[in-house]
């Protein structure tokens, strides 16, 4: 009884087979069927490996919200070649909550020459030409997010050879720890002294002869110290070409969280424009020489996460891919193939052409040869 039962449940399950089997009998095999075929296979092979690289690709997602975060600090990361000697310059920032943040707290003044070295030119070239490229194709920054601690360091490399000639400009480097409000860093002539009623820089000793503002910025950047990173100011050259000489540079900081597959880090993203200007009192161009980058801080915050193709939508996408080849390759051959025979049965029957009898009637009928008409 249960053998009957079984039975019974397996016809039904076969009753409701989608997909019949057609005996190898009834299927005519074509040399037009088996050239689809092989094209059919051929665009299904490439089209999976160019499937399999877009899941192995990944790309970055950008989600903003509201920085909450407004009590702590931020730290901000210097490295700046003035062409002055050391003790000519000072550093120092100042912020809106007038808090002064001096170069002492974190800074190191170094004595070096000016000038680069060939190999030292070369590497500000390229990163010149990387800068250029950033500008024009914006989405080479996720390619710089997913290469971050990958890539080599940006830092510019140390001098190849021993120069004999004495140091012509200071070397500013090092980090400060400043609020999170707009403010100002700024290199000047003299070394700054607090003062009660404002800011103050030692500037009265040093001769206007010696001013020379011309800088490089090796690297400026905001948050954790990420190497790969290129940042916006990443080797820039401004040559004085005035004693008197302001160089403006405002910056509006991003607060940026970075997730990758290789890193994840709190860091900061900024946008820069740029201005400079001698300064001449009696022209109406005030001021006062020296190198001022004014900063400010979004209250936006961007998350920048690296994601990835699941592998549930590769499969999905990849029966999609085999299935439509299947079925448009079927329908297309099947409709050249009606074609073809519509045009060979009209060829076929042009051929036959009339016979005019001798008392004038038409035989449409083909001559049917026998063995006798043979011999």
């Amino acid at each position: 009884m249960r053998r009957l039962n079984r039975k019974k449940t397996l016809n039904l399950v076969k009753e409701l087979d989608a997909f019949p089997k057609v005996p190898e009998s009834y299927v005519e095999t074509s040399t037009s069927g088996g050239t689809v075929s092989l094209i059919a296979f051929t665009a299904m092979a490439l089209l999976t490996i160019m499937e399999f690289m877009v899941y192995r690709d990944t790309w970055m997602k950008y989600e903003y919200e509201v920085d909450k975060d407004f009590t702590s600090k931020l730290r901000m990361n210097i490295d700046i070649t003035v062409a002055m000697k050391c003790q000519y310059v000072g550093a120092d920032v100042l912020d809106l909550a007038e808090t002064m943040v001096t170069s002492a707290d974190g800074l190191v003044y170094e004595p070096v020459i000016f000038d680069l070295t060939p190999q030292q030119r070369e590497w500000q070239r390229m990163l010149q030409l990387i800068q250029s490229r950033l500008q024009e194709e914006h989405s080479l920054q996720d390619v710089i997010f997913k290469s971050a601690f990958k890539s080599a360091s940006t830092a510019l490399p140390p001098r190849e050879d021993n120069s004999l000639l004495p140091p012509d400009a200071c070397r500013i480097h090092g980090h400060l720890y400043v609020n999170k409000v707009a403010g100002n860093f700024h290199i000047t002539v003299g070394k700054a002294i607090p003062h009660p009623r404002g800011h103050a820089h030692l500037a009265a000793l040093v001769s206007h002869d010696s001013y020379n503002f011309s800088h490089r910025i090796d690297h400026l950047s905001f948050g954790e110290l990420i190497p790969g990173i290129i940042n916006p100011l990443d080797g820039t050259e401004k040559i004085a070409s005035d004693h008197n000489q302001m160089f403006q540079y405002f910056i509006t900081v991003v607060p940026t969280k970075l997730h990758t597959y290789k890193i994840s880090a709190e860091t900061h993203q900024f946008s820069v424009t740029e201005r400079e200007r001698v300064i001449n009192h009696a022209a109406g161009s005030h001021g006062v020489s020296g190198i001022f980058m004014k900063y400010d801080i979004s209250s936006l915050m961007v998350t920048v996460t690296e994601e990835h193709m699941p592998f549930w939508q590769f499969l999905i996408r990849l029966c999609g891919i085999i299935g439509g080849i299947f079925s448009t390759t079927g329908v297309l051959h099947g409709i050249g193939r009606f074609i073809v025979e519509i045009i060979c049965c009209r060829f076929k029957l042009g051929s036959h052409k009339p016979v005019l009898l001798p008392d004038g009637h038409i035989n449409n009928h083909v001559p049917l040869i026998t063995d006798n008409s043979m011999h």
